[in-house]
């Protein structure tokens, strides 16, 4: 059978489930008392292990079977948890994790870990508990009344206790095949533990079958015996009263049910009832094929624009009424479209935790991280790109930013420092602050440091503001480490911050109280092709205006307009906001004067600004393109776009108006 085809599902599936296990053992450290944490994560971990068993990659099925052995002897109460039972199992999910890289990247998945097995194994032979435990069923009376049943039709009762070998890897397939043995014998009348506890291998090594069938115990033995990594299956034959007898010890209740099983159509097994499939309500789609169907419909999009216009222009009804119903189909299409290829930011931010949590045990430092607006959604593209940048970014908080413990119980702070990551939408961007309560950023010591590697000259060290000596650390091989080590001080990283969010359309800023911490602030564009936009005309040009930034437009008569240090303001719902004229700004030509100002309020987080035009158009749907290699770093513009009567309008960003 060619496995090649499961292989993608596959890395993607072991990815999800190695980021469950990482997840649910950072909850587990915090609370080591509660044993929900541990079943999900040997729900995950036996998952990962017969995936990988299937594919052929053995060691990474070994290492997660070793790692099941430590977790079932936690949760049975056998092992106790201590810091080498935790740090073993995170080294554990760091070489699985390094084992499905090397898959995805067209290797063999094979690694060294036989120290690391030597680890789990050690901590599992330190179980008090024997190996093997004890495993008993329950006759209940409905039980007894079926046996009894059977036998005054000549059935035997046999109970058959099925030990499985200790080094097998896949009890649930093994006791599946035992199963399947047994019905084709017989009837299975119950089973210890229940059919879907054995499906999901939440039990030990063995498990008890009762069963009524016409074979001979000898025959029955032989059958079982020939599925492999069974270690033992003793069979007993089981003593049974007769229906008669057994009539006066029956309750109504038992009765009925056995009256309604005898005289009801042949059911499904237990077994059979349990393995029902289930409706599959998701696919995978590979993110080249949204691409293209994103692609297409941005065609489809211009192409709406102009029939828009044709419509106007021609004033027919019924055309109208035609494109008006392809302008609402199309507008449900384009939502469709644009959410299949939105993620969530938590599946970069759900790596971080642990690795801050091992980051500031190597450095010997207390450090909580706290994770604000995970459910923010960011288009696919952006996502694969911002992890490394953030790691960047979370490595120099850790290293630089946090005091030692002692270090901060000395400057009357808690020894325990904190970081706090916070997505939140802004307009047509995505804001990702990361700030600490550390030492801050020391202006001298950046500012000796950029003179030392030459990066500026004494005059100008002279005139920069606070603000711009924070931004040489953005500078090629720029740190302030004392010394090298393995989180930093090699003089790379935060160059590569600023390069990798300015490749994608956004930007890096710093904010910086020494003594108090540091925040760096990223804006990323949602690079969403397509966006609802408020159309204004200034002069013969016209402009675009996301309509995320916009939370309202007004006329604005001169005498309300008021100055403050040389800048226009108005009062805004009993707000000061500064109003900004585009006109001016963009040098536009032959604008118009007007008795009024026409002005579109825009906003930034909390901050919000007026935007004074000539007219507003109306609002419209356009197709978002990037201005290419030739017109880098364009102020206040973060595209363009192509209208329905094919001339282009420059989209206006917001963002960058408001500082």
């Amino acid at each position: 059978m060619d496995m090649n085809q499961y292989l993608e599902v596959f890395i993607e599936e072991s990815r999800e489930h190695l980021q469950n296990v990482n997840d649910q053992l950072m909850r587990f450290e915090k609370n080591t008392d509660d044993l929900g944490y541990v079943n999900e994560i040997f729900r995950s971990a036996h998952t990962l292990k017969g995936m990988s068993a299937t594919m052929g990659f053995d060691d990474l099925a070994q290492l997660t079977h070793k790692m099941e052995n430590v977790l079932d002897a936690v949760r049975n109460h056998q092992l106790d948890v201590h810091t080498e039972v935790l740090d073993a199992l995170f080294e554990s999910v760091d070489a699985l994790e390094i084992m499905v890289q090397s898959i995805s990247e067209g290797g063999d998945g094979q690694l060294d870990v036989k120290l690391l097995v030597q680890k789990l194994q050690r901590i599992v032979a330190e179980e008090p508990v024997a190996q093997h435990a004890a495993c008993s069923i329950e006759y209940d009376e409905l039980v007894q009344t079926l046996l009894s049943q059977t036998a005054d039709q000549g059935f035997n009762a046999f109970e058959i206790t099925v030990q499985l070998e200790r080094t097998c890897l896949l009890k649930a397939a093994r006791a599946y095949m035992v199963f399947d043995v047994l019905e084709q014998a017989g009837d299975v009348i119950k089973s210890a533990p229940t059919v879907q506890d054995i499906e999901q291998e939440k039990f030990e090594s063995s498990f008890i079958v009762i069963l009524v069938t016409n074979e001979s115990q000898e025959k029955l033995q032989a059958s079982i015996m020939e599925v492999s990594e069974l270690e033992s299956v003793k069979i007993a034959a089981i003593p049974v009263k007769k229906e008669t007898e057994m009539e006066e010890l029956v309750s109504p209740e038992v009765a009925a049910a056995i009256q309604e099983v005898t005289v009801s159509a042949p059911s499904k097994s237990p077994v059979e009832e349990e393995r029902q499939p289930s409706n599959n309500k998701t696919i995978r789609v590979n993110i080249d094929r949204l691409d293209s169907l994103m692609n297409l419909f941005e065609e489809l999009v211009i192409d709406r624009g102009r029939l828009e216009q044709i419509s106007k222009e021609l004033n027919n009804s019924e055309l109208d009424e035609t494109v008006e119903r392809m302008s609402r189909i199309s507008g449900d299409l384009q939502t469709i479209i644009l959410n299949m290829r939105m993620v969530p930011v938590e599946t970069v931010f759900n790596r971080f935790p642990r690795m801050v949590r091992q980051l500031s045990k190597d450095l010997g430092k207390q450090i909580e991280l706290q994770i604000v607006g995970a459910d923010t959604e960011l288009d696919r593209t952006v996502i694969d790109e911002i992890g490394d940048p953030l790691v960047h970014l979370l490595r120099n908080a850790v290293d630089h930013g946090i005091e030692m413990p002692q270090a901060r119980l000395e400057n009357g702070k808690n020894e325990k420092g904190t970081i706090r990551l916070k997505a939140y939408h802004s307009g047509n961007h995505v804001f990702i602050d990361l700030e600490d309560d550390g030492a801050g950023i020391n202006r001298e010591k950046v500012l000796q440091k950029a003179l030392d590697r030459g990066i500026i000259d004494g005059k100008t060290a002279e005139t920069l503001t606070d603000k711009q000596v924070y931004e040489l650390i953005f500078a090629s091989g720029f740190s302030t480490a004392e010394q090298i080590s393995d989180v930093s001080g090699r003089g790379v990283g935060l160059d590569v911050v600023k390069n990798t969010i300015e490749s994608l359309g956004g930007s890096v800023t710093i904010d910086s109280n020494e003594g108090y911490g540091s925040r760096f602030s990223i804006q990323l564009p949602l690079t969403l092709s397509i966006i609802s936009a408020l159309l204004v005309q200034m002069g013969e040009e016209r402009y675009a205006l996301p309509l995320s930034s916009i939370i309202e437009t007004a006329i604005v008569q001169p005498k309300e307009v008021m100055h403050v240090h040389g800048q226009k303001v108005i009062d805004f719902r009993g707000a000061i906001i500064p109003l900004l004229d585009l006109k001016e700004l963009f040098t536009v030509p032959n604008s118009v004067q007007c008795d009024h100002y026409s002005v579109v309020i825009v906003k930034k987080g909390e901050k919000t600004a007026g935007l004074i035009v000539d007219s507003f158009i109306g609002q419209q749907e356009i197709v978002l393109k990037s201005l290419g290699h030739y017109l880098p770093g364009v102020f206040a513009i973060s595209g363009a776009t192509i209208l329905g009567d094919g001339q282009v309008a420059l989209i206006i960003d917001c963002n960058a108006l408001i500082k």
